[in-house]
């Protein structure tokens, strides 16, 4: 048995800011921004939580696999910006859904969200604990986002992605291996430090700093870029998989820079690379979920291609997961 991603679908928020929006209040410029990110534009979304980015984008897999919400029996959303602490985001994508036969929980691996989910539902799905599951990866950036720092209010977006993972009518297609890690030493360099139990929202103590990203690019930059390409390796190497016959590389959209260090790092040619973050920024767990969607209405995706997931996020977590695309 294997699992597949059968159906997939993203939600991008109408609101589109480019970067001269940022040029009207901080020391910064489109020129700046460009340079050192790749990013032109990215979306907000000012209508509501989460969860509302995530409904859309479901009932479109819903509509495309020809399924019910009451078939779905586990929902996964992979997010850092959760609606709240608790609930969690799956009972409210549950609720609005209708997904009445359905269990599920909120996962936390920052960047790294949607690998990790994916490995996850792809587990259950091969053990029999779940036949259909609803897995998403979501992030409202702009709840967590200090807009009047340069250095963190340029990069993110928001934005979600839906897929359904279940078993796939071909063992040889399908999601065949992954490579996951985490290493604790790396939270300081990424992290939210306010609304937790280590600094609760109503101690006198916190500064508004603490409510938002804390990231030190540098330290971020060069793990990121050295990690995803090990793991891409590691998948590679395992596989058997060469540049040539490998189809699509799809990474975390985080910075254009580290995007195409690592394509180098791998040997992968730019054409085989996705990218969105020039015109999404950074949507977090949503960012590698959308390209493969936006790659799939694009019809750049067929059966059998061979596919490489890659992402590196706060934690830190890193990994890689290489699929053999199946839409059913």
């Amino acid at each position: 048995m294997s699992a597949t991603i059968s159906t997939i679908a993203h939600y991008i928020p109408s609101t589109i800011i480019d970067n001269s929006y940022f040029e009207n209040y901080l020391d910064t410029s489109d020129e700046w921004i460009v340079k050192r990110t790749g990013i032109k534009q990215r979306r907000f979304y000012l209508e509501g939580p989460t969860s509302d980015m995530i409904i859309p984008a479901a009932k479109k897999v819903l509509a495309k696999r020809k399924i019910k919400p009451k078939e779905i029996d586990c929902i996964i959303v992979c997010t850092v910006t959760p609606d709240y602490i608790f609930p969690s985001t799956a009972c409210v994508v549950q609720e609005k859904l209708g997904c009445k036969n359905a269990w599920g929980y909120d996962m936390s691996a920052a960047c790294s969200g949607f690998l990790f989910g994916l490995q996850t539902a792809a587990s259950f799905v091969n053990s029999g604990l779940a036949k259909k599951i609803l897995l998403c990866g979501a992030d409202k950036m702009t709840s967590i986002l200090n807009l009047n720092d340069r250095n963190q209010a340029v990069l993110f977006g928001d934005g979600a992605a839906v897929c359904i993972v279940e078993e796939s009518d071909d063992p040889k297609l399908g999601i065949i291996d992954a490579d996951l890690h985490i290493d604790g030493e790396g939270g300081k360099y990424l992290k939210k430090v306010a609304g937790g139990s280590f600094l609760p929202s109503w101690n006198n103590t916190i500064k508004p700093e603490d409510h938002y990203v804390h990231q030190e690019g540098q330290a971020v930059f060069k793990n990121a870029v050295s990690e995803m390409s090990n793991s891409v390796q590691t998948i590679m190497k395992r596989n058997k998989i060469s540049a040539k016959n490998l189809t699509w590389l799809v990474p975390h959209q985080a910075n254009l820079r580290i995007i195409k260090a690592v394509g180098e790092r791998v040997g992968i040619p730019d054409e085989k690379v996705a990218i969105t973050v020039d015109k999404l920024g950074n949507t977090t767990a949503a960012t590698i979920p959308t390209a493969l969607s936006i790659l799939n209405e694009e019809r750049k995706l067929r059966r059998g291609d061979d596919i490489i997931l890659t992402a590196f996020g706060g934690g830190f977590t890193w990994g890689a997961i290489y699929l053999r695309w199946n839409s059913l």
